[in-house]
């Protein structure tokens, strides 16, 4: 069910949900949290259907500020989704114009489920210091994703100079196949054997950038990234160890899954499947505490990774 509200306010948008909850179309009672999504008019519905998907495992009231034209006249206008058009959560998009084009604690107050954590997701642009926004503030947890920014390694940076616990970027997200299965070769290996690693990667992909802060911290090895100019697609194509005895390399050429060539062992494949928008919000939104590993890689790891010859401009996608 979708309900449009036109030149209205939060009060009577939360006084339309209330009529919704009474008349049996949304039982708030099973919503875990809130999650507000900050986001351009164009970007607005991929991120309503990747949070309406990620919200199958995290029940939650989304509230979505799509950005108004503040040189028009003052107005808003809401629409609220709930059953098949949102998911196993209650949608509450607000655009707004003029004074209320500006994303503010004050659009969300009023919806706000009571006693109930907050996340909020900026989906595409990313303000230089996101905790110190009205609605940062507000937050539990931040997330962002660099990826999307025009200069993706620049806006790392930015997001690590201001980084407070409790932010998150997707960017990071997006590592978790790579990170278990290089944990998972590492056990099988003697650290002090690795001598040096070569991250092949797109050109300005922020997960590359993560990715090696974080083997430059756990091996304490230099840790260079190469650009990969004849990979299928914008992501991460293959981590060298540098060894004595040879390299030990994970490779995804393309595809889903990944090969793992080891010295003198044959080829195995190893499943590595690139995520997808709502799997990396899924899992964001599984916790609420600051991710310290994340924080320690990206304000104390990245300074020492080597970028190599990957400033290359370039539009990012998935890690």
């Amino acid at each position: 069910m979708i309900v449009d509200i036109p030149d209205t306010t939060t009060s009577k948008v939360a006084k339309q949900l209330n009529q919704l909850r009474e008349a049996g179309g949304v039982v708030a009672l099973t919503r875990v949290l809130t999650l507000v999504i900050l986001t351009s008019e164009d970007n607005a519905e991929p991120a309503i259907e990747a949070a309406n998907l990620a919200s199958r495992e995290h029940p939650c009231r989304i509230i979505v500020l799509a950005t108004g034209d503040a040189s028009q006249p003052t107005h808003l206008d809401a629409q609220i989704r709930v059953g098949g058009d949102a998911g196993a959560s209650e949608v509450i998009v607000l655009r707004g114009s003029g004074e209320l084009a500006e994303h503010s604690e004050a659009m969300v107050s009023a919806l706000l489920l009571p006693d109930a954590p907050i996340v909020a997701w900026w989906a595409d642009d990313i303000p230089p210091k996101v905790s110190e926004t009205s609605i940062g503030r507000l937050a539990h947890r931040r997330i962002t994703d660099t990826a999307k920014d025009p200069r993706p390694l620049q806006a790392l940076r930015t997001l690590a100079a201001s980084y407070t616990d409790g932010d998150s970027d997707l960017a990071w997200t997006r590592l978790t196949g790579w990170r278990v299965q290089l944990a998972s070769i590492l056990d099988t290996l003697d650290p002090a054997s690795v001598t040096e690693v070569t991250v092949e990667t797109a050109p300005e992909l922020p997960s590359a950038a993560l990715l090696a802060s974080w083997l430059q911290r756990s091996l304490r090895v230099p840790v260079t990234l190469h650009r990969d100019d004849v990979g299928r697609f914008q992501a991460l194509s293959a981590v060298r160890l540098h060894t004595a005895d040879g390299d030990v390399v994970l490779s995804r050429p393309q595809g889903d899954i990944a090969d793992l060539h080891l010295p003198e062992v044959p080829v195995q494949r190893v499943p590595l499947p690139l995520r997808t928008l709502e799997d990396c919000l899924a899992e964001e939104l599984r916790r609420l505490d600051a991710d310290e590993v994340f924080g320690e890689v990206l304000t104390r790891g990245l300074a020492h990774t080597d970028l190599g010859d990957c400033l290359e401009q370039s539009p990012p996608s998935a890690g």
